[in-house]
């Protein structure tokens, strides 16, 4: 498998935040992990991005063990919920920043830069400030400069949290459109059971630091494997085999 997650631990003081957590993600997948607040699911984020060290456990990247590796040097981006663009640089100054450390000339920045911003669609404001942008657009800057450097792996935190309804639908899609026109492996972290539904290959299921549930969208929304991921699901009624598994969802509204 491509990523890795080998018995992740996390502690916060007495606190046990991630709890023996494994799973494997195929290159080219988006992996959606879902779960309530504090279920663990930012601290595995943070954990693969490099800003936690895990208290056990691994993580391997395209066969290389990652875990000791600082943030900066790890073939991996992060796009938060806050964006974190640079105000006083110009759309193109901050798609293209993280490729001045790479052996790039300056028309060779430029053009890789650009190049991500047609695939964005904010090619004609690439000279644009940043505080000039809507939103959604510098939702669409901070995920260009993501792929600007083309990493291993690219995760997101929530990132279309502070959109409306209407923009989350949109970029959603382009999201979608972009990861499977890239081909370029995502690991995106929400509370959002619609959007993990729509976006992902496949959802990890997180309550409480453990793995509840680990499937495609489909097989998760029809056979959830415990009463609370049904209940987290928005699944009202369920009716069980002999075996343990569920054989029936009853659903009389949406996810909650």
């Amino acid at each position: 498998m491509y990523l890795e997650l080998e018995h992740l631990d996390k502690r916060f003081g007495e606190k046990r935040v991630v709890r023996d957590l494994s799973l494997e993600l195929a290159q080219g997948e988006l992996l959606c992990i879902l779960g309530a607040s504090g279920c663990g699911k930012t601290t595995t984020l943070n954990m693969i991005g490099g800003f936690l060290t895990p208290d056990g456990g691994r993580i391997l990247l395209d066969g290389q063990d990652i875990t000791p590796i600082p943030p900066e040097q790890r073939p991996v981006t992060t796009v938060f919920q806050s964006y974190g663009l640079f105000p006083h640089m110009t759309v193109l100054e901050n798609v293209t920043y993280g490729l001045k450390f790479r052996r790039l000339t300056g028309q060779q920045i430029r053009e890789r830069g650009m190049s991500y911003l047609e695939l964005v669609g904010l090619a004609d404001r690439a000279q644009s400030r940043i505080q000039a942008l809507s939103g959604g657009q510098q939702q669409r800057v901070a995920l260009a400069r993501s792929l600007a450097v083309e990493p291993k792996l690219c995760l997101l935190d929530e990132p279309f949290s502070n959109l409306d309804a209407a923009l989350r639908t949109k970029m959603r899609h382009e999201l979608k459109r972009l990861q499977r026109e890239l081909g370029i492996t995502m690991v995106f972290v929400t509370h959002d059971q619609e959007e993990a539904l729509i976006l992902a290959d496949r959802i990890a299921v997180m309550e409480e630091g453990a793995l509840a549930q680990l499937n495609t969208p489909e097989e998760l929304y029809r056979r959830p494997a415990t009463p609370s991921v049904a209940r987290f699901l928005g699944v009202d009624e369920l009716e069980w085999r002999q075996d343990g598994t569920v054989w029936k969802a009853i659903r009389t509204r949406g996810p909650i």
